[in-house]
C-alpha cells in the first residue's frame, strides 16, 4: 500500500494518504447514497502515524495495534473482500464488492480474529 510520510528538518512527522480526494463519493454521501470508497491509503496513513507515536512514546501497544490493523486490512483484500475500484482490478476469483462501511467492518472482523 502506498503512503506518504513527510519529515521536517526539525524531526516532525506527517503521514498522509498518497492520493487525491474523493469528491464524487463525498457528493454521493451527501445525497444519502452508498459509496464504495477505497480506505486503504487512509488506513495506512493512520497506522503509520499510530506506529510512530508508539515508537516515540515507547508504547509497544500502539505499535502492535498499527501492525494488526495493517495485517487485517491486507488480509481482507486477499480474502476477496474489496471496494469497487479494487474489485474491478482484481484477478482473484469470487471477489465480493463492498461499500465503504462494509469494507471497514470486514477489516474490523479480521482484527478481532
Amino acid at each position: 500500500m502506498m503512503t506518504s510520510v513527510l519529515v521536517s528538518p526539525d524531526g516532525y512527522y506527517e503521514y498522509e494518504a498518497a492520493h487525491g480526494t474523493v469528491t464524487k463519493h463525498y457528493y454521493q454521501h451527501l445525497k444519502g447514497e452508498s459509496t464504495s470508497t477505497n480506505s486503504m491509503a487512509t488506513i495506512f496513513a493512520w497506522s503509520g502515524a499510530i506506529r510512530k507515536r508508539g515508537q516515540l512514546d515507547n508504547e509497544e501497544s500502539l505499535v502492535i495495534f498499527a501492525d494488526k490493523l495493517e495485517t487485517a486490512a491486507i488480509k481482507t483484500i486477499e480474502e476477496g473482500f474489496m471496494t469497487k475500484d479494487l474489485g474491478l482490478m482484481s484477478t482473484l476469483e469470487n471477489v465480493r464488492i463492498l461499500d465503504t462501511f462494509e469494507f471497514l467492518r470486514a477489516i474490523r472482523k479480521n482484527m478481532e480474529n
